[in-house]
């Protein structure tokens, strides 16, 4: 299970914009690129669950028997212990086992201030991502009625169009599975005002973000892919996507706590649970609006979720009542892309989980405030649900509570065995790397200077990524089992991907809706960073000594003037002035988020004339600049001065230019409409 595979984004998202919230063989040849499978219609999906080549089979220890009474022992023990460690103020769980509710209940409070409780039947929780798998679900109802082609380009079914790039067309398969080729775009992607809620159309038409990569080529985890899809399900059908949903899959599953409103219905509105930040004792966040509304906009509850996991797991028919055909739902089970064969592969719209031979398949989700998980294993025809009502539930408690699910109903005494003699390339990996979910054409970029991760190689084989931690917080170790594959003692995988000429471009995780991608050395932060300290340094300096100046004109004016030597000058105007605004002005941006701090939500248009007022900041320091920078190579002409003068003007000089360069890069000026 996944423990450590949190999208890098997500962190440097929240470190940059005060956001809480985007995470087992033998030997195999090299992999030259990340190919799709092509999918072909089969019987419903029987994982395996046989022991993976990477480790030795022992005689396994007995599981618990998967009963009510003894999952009420595990719950009862580990939930309260998340609540109270993680500031979660309530959380819902349901497990179905061979078609049959074997255990739901409530913990803790949906409302912490009236401490009312969590009900599993009427309590409504925000289910975020796990929206998709509807959204999904319904493109496939109308794919089934010869109303869509999931791998016709989707601009046949839209009423504006998604700009061309790459000289292919983007085909619902491809949003399917998050190889669209889109960068990440969060404007409005939480709102928690109506009255500023944008339309599905137009948050799509408004927000159209660039893509960075060909599509069907590489997994870059896109909401905005999936509100297309959402978008055309509504253009199809005629109908509201909200109300598609309503009509063809809560209807007929009898969901009737269950919505895609947002703000949710008058008559649902009572059983929604509150969502807590990360102090429960403050007030809470308020209902959570996230778009587009395919991708994360389902409220439902734990007993309705078992109702869609039931139909699911029995073809797609429950009492009577077909949403989807066997056939269908098999082909949505069936992978569609991986790094290789060894690693989790990402279906049509599920996304696959391995541990223990299990072969959960689902989706999980994230608000500011609530995080859920929804898996089935096919095979045990299990459905697992918990939703956490508060931002505590997003970092331990999911992983740590699945990992224990299978480990005490399904145990394996398999042990990892590592290889005794690895190939010398493997060290190839090692680099400096960043998700493929990220922007590379708006201010979003910026949160690449704190979302890199480092990859290492120790001599026998062993592999860290520097952001990867286990669920005590510890660097996870990586041991290698095949060629260009590592897994770690608590099965997460790591595979290297290489190009033609066998240079190791990505690698793989165990979450397979994103990849890793290296890093330019011109974009390293390890470097850049500090080269970007140095220059504020400089620049600070420069606005200390001028303030010191300015306090003896002031404070001082009776004493006589410093003199310089002979030989020296002051820094002229424009080089002063260029240091004392980039100092000023970034200053002031680092003060603004960290006063926000965790209180802040994501942008939404009314950051835009701020933007603007960014760019217009940001062209007057870079004119500034550029006469900072001609200053320091004319100084070099002039006889008259002290080395150690024109070597103070160049340093200021370079470190305008320097700071100059990462302005554009960075997209500080850029557009100040779209990010």
């Amino acid at each position: 299970m996944r423990t450590s595979m949190t999208p890098l984004l997500t962190a440097a998202a929240a470190a940059v914009f005060g956001m809480a919230s985007v995470a087992s063989f033998a030997q195999v040849p090299a992999v030259p690129a990340a190919q799709p499978q092509t999918p072909v219609a089969a019987p419903p999906v029987q994982p395996q669950n046989g022991p993976p080549a990477s480790v030795t089979p022992a005689t396994p220890p007995g599981g618990h028997a998967l009963t009510q009474p003894d999952l009420e022992a595990f719950f009862d023990g580990i939930f309260p212990l998340q609540l109270e460690r993680s500031d979660i103020a309530g959380t819902s769980v349901l497990v179905v086992k061979d078609g049959q509710v074997l255990f739901e209940k409530g913990y803790g409070f949906a409302n912490a201030k009236d401490r009312k409780p969590v009900d599993p039947d009427a309590t409504i929780f925000r289910l975020a991502s796990i929206s998709k798998l509807f959204t999904w679900v319904s493109i496939m109802q109308l794919a089934e009625q010869g109303k869509v082609d999931i791998d016709a380009d989707v601009n046949r079914y839209l009423d504006f169009q998604i700009r061309p790039a790459f000289n292919a067309p983007v085909t619902l398969r491809n949003l399917m599975t998050h190889t669209g080729g889109f960068e990440e775009k969060i404007s409005n992607i939480i709102v928690l005002d109506p009255k500023k809620q944008p339309t599905l159309r137009d948050d799509l038409i408004h927000g159209q973000p660039m893509r960075l990569f060909p599509p069907g080529t590489v997994t870059a985890y896109s909401n905005y892919g999936v509100g297309l899809a959402s978008y055309i399900v509504q253009r199809v059908s005629g109908e509201p996507f909200e109300q598609y949903v309503q009509n063809h899959i809560f209807g007929p599953l009898k969901m009737t706590h269950s919505s895609f409103y947002q703000p949710i219905q008058k008559e649902l509105a009572p059983f929604v649970s509150e969502g807590y930040r990360g102090d429960t004792t403050k007030k809470p966040v308020g209902f959570e609006m996230l778009n587009p509304v395919g991708a994360g906009g389902l409220s439902s509850t734990a007993k309705d979720m078992g109702r869609f996991g039931q139909a699911l797991l029995q073809g797609g028919e429950l009492d009577g009542a077909r949403i989807l055909k066997p056939e269908t739902l098999a082909q949505m089970w069936t992978p569609q892309f991986r790094a290789s064969n060894d690693m989790p592969p990402i279906c049509m719209g599920f996304y696959q989980d391995w541990r223990n031979g299990l072969r959960w398949i689902g989706h999980e989700g994230d608000l500011i405030a609530f995080h859920s998980l929804f898996f089935i294993e096919p095979t045990q025809k299990i459905v697992l649900f918990v939703s956490y009502n508060s931002a505590g539930g997003g970092g331990k408690p999911r992983p740590e509570l699945i990992n224990a699910f299978s480990d005490r109903y399904f145990p394996s005494a398999q042990t990892l065995a590592p290889m005794k003699s690895w190939p010398v390339e493997m060290r190839d990996i090692a680099g400096t790397y960043q998700t493929t979910r990220r922007s590379d054409s708006t201010k979003l970029r910026l949160t690449a200077l704190g979302g890199q991760a480092t990859v290492a190689v120790d001599k026998d084989g062993a592999l860290t990524v520097s952001s990867f931690k286990d669920l005590r917080g510890h660097a996870e170790k990586y041991k290698a089992i095949g060629k260009d594959l590592w897994e770690s003692e608590e099965q997460d995988r790591i595979s290297a991907i290489r190009d033609n000429h066998n240079r190791v471009v990505r690698f793989a995780v165990t979450f397979p809706g994103v990849q890793y991608e290296r890093v330019p050395w011109y974009a390293i932060q390890a470097w850049q960073g500090p080269a970007i300290g140095v220059c504020l340094g400089i620049m600070a300096l420069v606005l200390l000594a001028t303030l010191i100046r300015l306090g003896r004109r002031v404070f001082l004016r009776k004493r006589s003037r410093w003199q310089p030597q002979p030989g020296t000058i002051y820094l002229t105007f424009s080089p002063r002035a260029a240091s004392i605004l980039w100092v000023l002005f970034l200053g002031a941006i680092m003060i603004f988020f960290v006063v926000q701090g965790d209180d802040m939500l994501p942008p939404t248009p009314a950051w835009y004339p701020w933007f603007t007022i960014v760019n217009w900041v940001t062209g007057v320091c870079l004119l500034l600049s550029l006469f900072a920078v001609l200053r320091a190579l004319f100084i070099w002409r002039r006889d008259d001065l002290r080395r150690i003068t024109k070597v103070k003007f160049t340093l200021v000089g370079l470190a305008c230019a320097f700071m100059s360069a990462c302005a554009v890069f960075y997209h500080l000026i850029g557009p100040a409409r779209r990010i």
